[in-house]
């Protein structure tokens, strides 16, 4: 008897294990499963120095889009932290300020790595060092740097970034620079060298011959021709979407999406929520500050606008500053209930870019990037933790695994590996 219910008990078992083994993988499931697997890279998240102090850094829950914690949550492998400068006058005392800024940040970016949290995330210099830390166990620190302006006009400062952990750069910001002409330039059709300078040619090719990739993301249209034509190697767009889905001067345009195709590069497209749907952005930027108070009101919080800041004393201004991010995050929050407010930018919007440019110029040719700390973030990916929501996306709109993995970075370790190889051949032993 006691066999013949137990022969009942296994045959069970057996029939519960292949209706599992059988059973269809939810689309949660499975987006769970692949972003686990995948290696996920963010190729743009700018930083404050403040952060990257013994009192205050990364290994906090901070404030901020991106930290360790948030990276963890959200299954962030490889983080690239910016070294950026906004542009000032082209002489040498405007270069000098730049270096001084661009070095900070370059010491914090390694102070994190060797001191603060060496335990917790290296730097990587080379894509067999992204699979190597990821194996490990740790997060990923990769530098890019954002604006070529603090190089000033000695072209030996590029290896100098390069041995400081520079794997690329862009050669202009907001602002036509030493090197060439700034997407900025559309909003009154003024241009300082027609695309490239001189100077900006010379050090497209010291780029390739280190193994810099070239950036493309914010330099105008002509300058971006130019460097394809110049480049031996291929370029990236650390963080641009599609123009024809959103016309802003930051994104680009089919005839530079097919370019980047031809070159061979890849573009990342950013979740900035005015380059992906201006119009939509627009009216829920107009809303939300209305509602901040709103919200500060029901609290109990004293809340300013911009313009009553400025006038404020520094006991009122350090009390708002205590109570915004309270504020605002409980604001997000609340504001996705309330029915008359105008729709956030969100991650559907985002991928829709993705889908564009994979229609175009093909799944081996586009990334992700966020711009967090610089500006991004939309409904869904508001900082690294909601990371996971732009894989769940990517599972929806049926992207295999391979695709996925090929989005969230194996592309761009693709290019990454092919500029180094250029700089190999021309720099033989």
């Amino acid at each position: 008897m006691k066999y013949f219910i137990g022969l009942l008990c296994s045959l069970a078992f057996l029939s519960c294990k292949e209706k599992q083994e059988g059973a269809v993988e939810g689309l949660e499931e499975k987006a769970s499963r692949i972003h686990e697997e995948v290696i996920t890279i963010d190729t743009h998240n700018d930083i404050n120095v403040a952060n990257f102090t013994k009192e205050v850094n990364y290994t906090q829950e901070l404030d901020n889009q991106v930290n360790l914690p948030k990276m963890k949550e959200g299954g962030l492998d490889v983080s690239w932290l910016i070294v950026y400068t906004g542009q000032a006058s082209l002489d040498e005392a405007g270069y000098a300020t730049a270096k001084e800024n661009a070095m900070s940040k370059f010491n914090a970016i390694h102070r994190l790595c060797k001191e603060l949290a060496p335990n917790e995330i290296e730097l990587a210099y080379t894509s067999e060092d992204v699979y190597r830390i990821v194996k490990s166990g740790k997060k990923v620190a990769m530098i890019g740097v954002e604006n070529a302006y603090p190089i000033g006009e000695d072209l030996s400062e590029f290896e100098n970034y390069y041995n400081l952990g520079a794997r690329y750069i862009s050669l202009s910001h907001n602002g036509h620079s030493q090197f060439c002409d700034s997407n900025t330039g559309e909003a009154n059709n003024v241009w300082l060298h027609n695309g490239l300078s001189d100077l900006g040619k010379k050090a497209v090719s010291e780029m390739n011959r280190l193994g810099i990739m070239i950036d493309v993301s914010h330099v105008s249209k002509e300058s971006m021709k130019q460097m394809i034509a110049l480049s031996k190697a291929p370029i990236i767009a650390s963080h641009s979407s599609a123009r024809s889905l959103c016309d802003h001067s930051r994104n680009l345009d089919d005839e530079q999406l097919l370019l980047m195709k031809k070159n061979g590069g890849v573009v990342q497209t950013v979740a900035f929520s005015s380059y992906l749907k201006t119009k939509k952005h627009q009216a829920h930027a107009d809303f939300m500050p209305g509602y901040y108070k709103e919200v500060a009101d029901s609290l109990g919080i004293e809340w300013f606008n911009k313009d009553e800041l400025a006038n404020l004393g520094e006991e009122k201004k350090k009390i708002f500053k205590n109570n915004y991010s309270k504020v605002v995050a409980l604001a997000k929050d609340l504001v996705t209930k309330k029915q008359e407010a105008p729709q956030a930018v969100d991650v559907a919007d985002f991928v829709d870019h993705i889908d564009y440019m994979v229609n175009l110029i093909g799944i081996d040719h586009v990334g992700i990037s966020s711009d967090f700390d610089g500006g991004g973030g939309i409904a869904g990916w508001s900082d690294a933790s909601e990371t996971p929501n732009v894989t769940l996306e990517l599972v929806k709109r049926g992207y295999t695994e391979e695709e996925i993995a090929q989005l969230w970075g194996g592309n761009l370790l693709r290019v990454l590996d092919e500029v180094q190889d250029v700089a190999n051949g021309l720099n033989p032993n």
